[in-house]
């Protein structure tokens, strides 16, 4: 099914979801055990030593950062790519990068559009249920929403495609020939096809596949871009650490116009990421707290009568109880747990709702008992 957004005129941004969700929150403030919210998917556990080590060790930054990156982070990025996701970049090093680090992901996704000169006129097209960033990257760039989860035959006007694998907010991984038909499509056309993979480490029932695999993007990387970030898998959101990769001609050109912008990633941060991303022990033991979480709150879920879909990977529970999500929101406040409407992420995710892991073991915990109780 494709749809096209009209709701949200170029140049004006759509309301800031979150502010709605006042009455719930104030609802279940009231529940005698304080509130359990799952609502958004921030972390809790603290950052792993070796980042912040790492982070402190590289404190004296008279300078100004490099907007490439250091030596240093794009090698280190370049063999996390290839060790954790079968990824193999063009020379990381090489006088047209092919990987640069970001402030976190989100400004990237809502500057993306104007980063590649789409300013003014087209259409951007993103999943039906999305992240809501992506529409607000293509409002900031006077650009058109269409939404649609698999390649349209109409392509008049199309200037970008967003995909999001595995998904927030449902947690759905694309399959390798659902990955192809994108690729296949977006080189066809001469549309750039962005996968945003920042859940690409926590794959629960599936293993995530990246775009820029060669059994999916081939021998090279033309056409594509992958964005990844250290929020979630190195529990670092505070860090603002994210990455681009994938065809050098796009990564230079996005890179340009971020040393014009000024958006430079703190030396010490990129210190940091480089160090994170050397390691995998702490992303291996993180993804274990995860789990734990999700198993415990997934049965409880479905022992209060409520139905779970998707949710094969990343940090959410794509949870319904076949009505409104308004409703469900309502009865969930009313057992002090705050989650997210899935309105927030699109008409098709109107009848479910967001369930987040990154709460702690004794607040997933509390959510568990009222949710059988």
């Amino acid at each position: 099914m494709t749809r096209t957004v009209t709701g949200t005129a170029a140049g004006r941004l759509p309301d800031f979801p979150w502010d709605s969700l006042a009455g719930a929150r104030a609802k279940a403030a009231r529940h005698p055990g304080g509130v359990v919210d799952l609502s958004i998917g921030t972390p809790v556990d603290d950052t792993p030593e070796l980042l912040a080590t790492a982070l402190a060790g590289a404190g004296n930054a008279p300078g100004y950062p490099t907007a490439l990156g250091t030596a240093e982070l794009r090698t280190a990025a370049a063999g996390w790519l290839q060790r954790r996701l079968g990824v193999r970049l063009a020379d990381p090093l090489g006088a047209v990068p092919s990987v640069v680090p970001t402030v976190g992901s989100k400004e990237l996704v809502a500057l993306l559009p104007t980063m590649l000169g789409l300013r003014g006129a087209g259409t951007v097209l993103i999943p039906e249920v999305a992240y809501p960033t992506y529409e607000v990257g293509a409002v900031l760039a006077g650009l058109t929403v269409r939404r649609t989860d698999t390649p349209p035959a109409d392509v008049a006007g199309v200037v970008l495609v967003w995909l999001n694998s595995p998904g927030n907010p449902h947690g759905r991984v694309l399959t390798d020939d659902e990955l192809r038909a994108w690729v296949a499509w977006g080189r066809a056309h001469g549309v750039p096809v962005v996968a945003d993979e920042c859940y690409a480490t926590l794959g629960w029932d599936v293993e995530p596949r990246s775009i820029l695999h060669p059994e999916v993007a081939g021998e090279d990387h033309t056409g594509l871009l992958a964005v990844h970030s250290l929020s979630k898998q190195s529990t670092a959101a505070g860090y603002r650490a994210g990455l681009l990769s994938g065809d050098p001609a796009l990564v230079r050109q996005v890179w340009e116009v971020r040393r014009h912008l000024g958006l430079l990633v703190p030396t010490p941060v990129q210190s940091a990421m480089a160090a994170a991303l050397a390691d995998d022990a702490h992303v291996d033991e993180q993804r274990e707290r995860y789990r734990g979480r999700r198993d415990r709150l997934a049965t409880a879920v479905r022992a209060a009568g409520a139905r779970i879909d998707h949710s094969e990977a990343g940090l959410y529970l794509w949870v319904t109880r076949d009505e409104d999500c308004w409703t469900t929101i309502d009865w969930l406040a009313g057992l002090g747990i705050v989650a997210a409407p899935g309105s927030f992420y699109g008409p098709a995710g109107g009848r479910h709702v967001r369930m987040a892991l990154t709460a702690t073991d004794e607040r997933v915990d509390a959510a568990v008992e009222r949710l059988v109780g």
